[in-house]
């Protein structure tokens, strides 16, 4: 996934101006970091029900009585998934609103410029009319 992620932050690079580029790669080392951490969990319940599954097999008291804990620890990293995707969409709807309150704000100003080019243009038509 570490390849992949910075293959297309690299691919990006160069496409847009440095706040965006900034930006797209605060996005991308996000979303990387939120799906390790899950990705961490989750192998970890793998092998937890994985030992809960053979303690069960093997009928043993000793065995059976560790099952319990190993499944609130289970229960622990299913809450702490459910938190990092919980996080990950409020740090997401965030940078998409804060993109699209930048895009919004360059495209007025691009529009205050290009009406202000005109406006030059149309004094300096004057002016050579006048003079």
């Amino acid at each position: 996934m570490e390849d992949i992620t910075s293959k297309a932050i690299e691919e990006h690079v160069g496409e847009n101006d440095g706040k965006e580029e900034e930006c797209d790669a605060e996005a991308w080392e996000m979303l990387s970091k939120c799906f390790r951490e899950v990705q961490t969990a989750l192998d970890q319940n793998r092998a937890l029900i994985q030992q809960v599954n053979e303690n069960q097999q093997s009928k043993l008291p000793d065995n059976l009585a560790m099952n319990p804990a190993l499944i609130r620890e289970i229960n622990g990293n299913i809450s702490r998934v459910v938190g990092l995707y919980s996080d990950l969409s409020v740090n997401f709807a965030g940078l998409v609103r804060h993109r699209r309150a930048a895009t919004a704000t360059a495209t007025i100003n691009r529009s205050k410029n290009t009406t202000n080019e005109k406006s030059a243009d149309s004094d300096w038509s004057k002016f050579r009319l006048v003079a």
